[in-house]
């Protein structure tokens, strides 16, 4: 199971809060903490980001660490790559996910490889925000789900948070890792509320998934704001299917002992993500379920997600596309 940072004098105090909060409170205390790191993208600065993340940053730390940048994606990725390299530590943002197309060559052959083909003697702590997901009627080109694409490449490590303390404490890990960090945030929770520690050490370890709820029948691996729904759900089916919620977090480097660990209990699997099924996050969680607890299986393992179509505008269609509690449901019922 995995273990979080906290103080050792006892439990970290706690305060209730946005998403959209708890990610600016981490950004706000790895500043703090170090002079190396700061903020570069898109409206990042006195406009305060699409989703008003950096609010205020740059009246705090102005505009040499708050930085503002032209529409080019390309040309800023390229930059907090060299910026990396000598010493730095850029806290990239990316406005939606569907953009990281325009900058693959600054990460696929520049970040991802560069202490690969150094032999191990660079360094580049690179971490980059950005927002995925449907439900806000945004079209295709601004509501993709793209997290597996990136966990795909060696070099590079990816998550995803799914409740407002994973968002603090999986940010603050990734502006502190030496390797590049992709922060997959879905857009549809950053006003989803929860208890945040304020202590400002408290860090979740990249690579680790956390039971969120405890359950005897069946398993759901959830990610993002299917982490959420999978709770309420399990809650409503409390007395008749005791259900263990997991949230995945860490997409690369994946968790298996805790994914293991709980599917040799229960028995059943199901996997929560919105993102295509094919050749994606269920793919590689269902693969190493199977090849370290088959024989625990009393079930096929169930695969809720986005069927492999983009997302429609219309929101009756967007509805229909986007997985819900209600899949989770369905899922549930075919192997309970």
């Amino acid at each position: 199971m995995s273990t979080e940072s906290a103080p050792s004098s006892g439990p970290s105090q706690t305060e209730e809060m946005t998403v959209r909060e708890a990610i600016r409170l981490a950004m706000r205390e790895e500043l703090d903490r170090d002079d190396d790191v700061f903020v570069i993208g898109e409206d990042v600065g006195e406009f305060g980001g699409v989703f008003e993340v950096t609010s205020g940053l740059v009246d705090e730390y102005g505009e040499d660490r708050i930085r503002d940048t032209p529409i080019s994606e390309a040309g800023f990725m390229g930059a907090a790559v060299g910026a990396a390299a000598t010493g730095t530590r850029p806290v990239v943002e990316i406005m939606f996910a569907d953009f990281l197309g325009v900058c693959s060559e600054q990460i696929i052959n520049q970040m991802a490889k560069n202490r690969y083909m150094f032999g191990g003697k660079t360094e580049m702590p690179v971490t980059v925000r950005t927002t995925e997901g449907g439900g806000m009627g945004a079209a295709s080109q601004h509501s993709g789900t793209l997290h597996t694409w990136f966990a795909h490449f060696p070099g590079i490590i990816a998550v995803a948070p799914g409740t407002p303390r994973a968002a603090k404490g999986l940010l603050k890990s990734a502006i502190r890792s030496d390797d590049p960090v992709f922060v997959f945030e879905n857009k549809a929770m950053y006003e989803q509320t929860g208890e945040v520690p304020l202590d400002e050490d408290y860090t979740i370890p990249l690579g680790t998934a956390k039971v969120e709820r405890e359950g005897d029948d069946v398993t759901v691996v959830a990610t993002q704001r299917l982490v959420g729904e999978s709770l309420d759900l399990a809650d409503e089916l409390a007395g008749e299917t005791s259900v263990e919620v997991i949230d995945l977090r860490s997409l690369y480097p994946l968790d298996t002992d805790t994914l293991v660990e709980s599917v040799n209990k229960t028995g059943r699997l199901v996997i929560a993500d919105e993102s295509p099924l094919s050749y994606g996050t269920h793919a590689e969680v269902a693969t190493r379920v199977m090849e370290n607890a088959f024989f625990s299986l009393d079930a096929p393992i169930q695969r809720v997600g986005v069927a492999d179509v983009h997302i429609p505008f219309s929101p009756a269609l967007e509805e229909e596309v986007l997985p819900d509690a209600d899949d989770v449901k369905a899922a549930i019922d075919r192997i309970v």
